[in-house]
């Protein structure tokens, strides 16, 4: 019975983890080939990563006076990065090779970016006198 629970567990995860990226593909359309469903994970991972870029540029101008919090932002973001990188190449691993695995590495690179778009935000609405947040608040 615990092997089975256990499989439960492992299937309700492996649905969480690709039932986001699969209803952000609706927006796509009805697509029909593998590389129309790539191309359409690859757009939407670089408008994503726009964004992304965006807002950290706009942290780093708020941090231009305290350049050890600066350095600070640069290398976490390059750890993110990483990070990122290095999960969504996981991710992939389950079908690396084949013709599926640029569309789902793209696909976790968009999720996970999404997600740190939502912290960079946090940073940008820190509110005066928050001493858990690096970034000052906006003039």
């Amino acid at each position: 019975m615990r092997a089975f629970s256990g499989l439960a567990i492992a299937v309700a995860a492996m649905i969480w983890i690709w039932a986001a990226p699969a209803a952000r593909a609706a927006d796509c359309g009805d697509l029909q080939t593998q590389t129309e469903m790539t191309i359409c994970a690859g757009d939407a991972f670089k408008k994503t990563d726009a964004e992304l870029n965006k807002l950290y540029r706009q942290i780093q101008e708020r941090l231009t006076d305290d350049a050890d919090t600066r350095r600070l932002l640069v290398a976490t973001q390059r750890a993110w990065v990483s990070f990122r990188d290095a999960e969504c190449a996981f991710r992939g691993s389950a079908v690396a090779g084949g013709s599926a695995e640029p569309m789902i590495v793209s696909q976790c690179n968009d999720n996970l970016t999404r997600l740190r778009i939502e912290d960079l935000k946090g940073y940008l609405a820190c509110q005066e006198g928050d001493l858990d947040c690096p970034v000052p608040a906006a003039e």
